[in-house]
């Protein structure tokens, strides 16, 4: 009894620290936070202009392992779905744009690249661990969350089912 009382006081005190620090709720299912900024060629990328279509909004950085496995996949998918509505965009959480450009052409990305900062991954959920992925379906909303090292085909199996919804 002792020790179950103790794990129970434990789990309390460790949820209490969780809501202290200010955990936000879930972002599925609620409107994907807008944003204006310029890709890597200086284009305006507004968040806005995609609805109607799925897209996969992925936070990363040049320094991140994961990351890199990842990007290629969303090239190919950029290259398999875009025409069914699908677009991808990446949010560069790093510093400098110069490696971030370097990685893009060395690792051949064929979708728009903007760099991110602090209050975007605040928006994003606080965005703190990379990658982070949102799908974010044609209504505008999002409809999952992929955080950390993913099973691409998971995430392209919700890419797919995404765009079968009208």
């Amino acid at each position: 009894m002792r020790m179950v009382m103790g794990s129970l006081l434990v789990a309390l005190v460790c949820s209490n620290a969780a809501a202290a620090i200010g955990q936000q709720p879930s972002l599925v299912d609620k409107p994907a936070p807008r944003f204006v900024r310029s890709d890597l060629n200086g284009k305006r990328i507004d968040l806005d202009d995609f609805r109607g279509r799925v897209v996969l909004l992925n936070f990363w950085a040049t320094w991140c392992g994961p990351c890199r496995v990842e990007l290629p996949a969303f090239s190919s998918w950029q290259n398999r779905y875009g025409k069914e509505g699908f677009q991808v965009v990446a949010v560069s959480m790093d510093d400098d744009v110069a490696p971030v450009g370097k990685t893009a052409r060395r690792l051949h990305l064929n979708f728009p690249i903007v760099m991110g900062d602090e209050q975007l991954g605040i928006d994003y959920g606080r965005v703190l661990g990379l990658p982070v992925t949102y799908l974010i379906g044609r209504n505008g909303k999002i409809a999952a969350r992929f955080a950390g090292e993913t099973d691409l085909k998971q995430m392209e199996s919700k890419v797919r089912e995404l765009l079968l919804e009208q």
